[in-house]
């Protein structure tokens, strides 16, 4: 199937433009990031309790109901925990509480969940789930999470390093692929979303989804570069033709799966929706940065490397000598 009938898009004449919009995203991201003191993290990372809650109708277990996130937090204040992030989690019956608090967990919510039965005799308090991790284990969880991303790149650079036979194919691969982990965690910086263990598995999914679109355009700008004489010139008409060339399966492919994923964002609840957000964010930046990233990256390293050859080889020329 072909959305694009023989497209003929110049991309590599407008890679200098998307450098500049790039980079100006990343440090957009990297700005944010630090005037908000890095990543917020979840009590995955942070330490600290969640709390779900769910309220039931004492006569009709079944009647919705909408619980009032102001008098839960009512109750919290009384322990002093006012400043606990309350939400509804779901559905408006249920609530979800997330507090700094590590040690004496146990007892210390177990007093609020009596108090809160107090404080809603109407409904049916019922515990769904509490999870308690502490400081130093939340610490060891976040530079994990930041081995395994990094680890996970490492590798996609030597992979795409055998594969190709080519260092500048695994360079430009491993930037497009920082450039899209960078710029997802800046928009979740910016919109001041917590990064979770969910987001996490989210960047490593967004990683392998962006590698497999551009070792699709890699291995037909490989095939093409065996079919075409290869200078610098036909350099640049090559990778445009090999982009145009998979243009069609990467727009089917993206655009599929994102449409996936926004029903997974809109009818799946409150859950799963950072994560469902996270890959939206990943899989639109990955579908660009195939295009206007890792390829101009082999792009330009060419135009340099011919560049460097041409300058080293006129060098060595001898010069004449002048007739007495």
């Amino acid at each position: 199937m072909r959305i694009f009938k023989n497209p003929n898009y110049d991309f590599m004449g407008t890679r200098k433009i998307a450098f500049y919009f790039s980079l100006t995203l990343i440090v957009i991201s990297i700005v944010s990031l630090i005037l908000h003191g890095g990543p917020k993290y979840s009590v995955d990372f942070k330490g600290g309790t969640f709390w779900e809650l769910r309220f039931e109708d004492k006569n009709d277990p079944q009647k919705p109901v909408e619980v009032s996130i102001d008098r839960v937090r009512k109750v919290m204040a009384e322990f002093g925990l006012a400043q606990s992030e309350i939400k509804h989690y779901g559905s408006p019956q249920e609530i979800s509480v997330r507090a700094d608090v590590s040690r004496n967990s146990d007892s210390l919510f177990h007093e609020i969940f009596v108090k809160m039965q107090e404080a809603f005799p109407e409904y049916k308090v019922i515990e769904m789930r509490k999870e308690t991790v502490g400081p130093k284990i939340g610490k060891e969880l976040v530079w994990a999470a930041i081995k395994a991303i990094l680890v996970s790149l490492l590798a996609i650079l030597i992979y795409v390093r055998i594969r190709f036979k080519d260092l500048r194919f695994g360079i430009g691969a491993v930037i497009a692929l920082f450039h899209d982990v960078t710029i997802t965690l800046g928009v979740f910086s910016l919109l001041n979303i917590e990064i979770s263990i969910a987001i996490v598995a989210a960047l490593l999914t967004i990683i392998g989804y962006s590698l497999n679109d551009t070792i699709v355009v890699y291995d037909r700008i490989r095939e093409n570069l065996i079919a075409y004489k290869r200078d610098v010139a036909n350099y640049i008409k090559i990778v445009n033709r090999s982009i145009n060339e998979t243009l069609s399966r990467t727009i089917i492919t993206s655009g599929t799966t994102l449409l996936v994923v926004v029903i997974l964002y809109v009818f799946g609840g409150k859950v799963i929706q950072d994560f469902a957000f996270a890959l939206i964010v990943g899989i639109a930046i990955g579908t660009y940065s195939s295009i206007y990233i890792a390829s101009p990256v082999i792009v330009e390293w060419e135009i340099r490397k011919t560049a460097k050859a041409g300058a080293t080889g006129s060098s060595r020329k001898p010069s004449k000598k002048k007739k007495k």
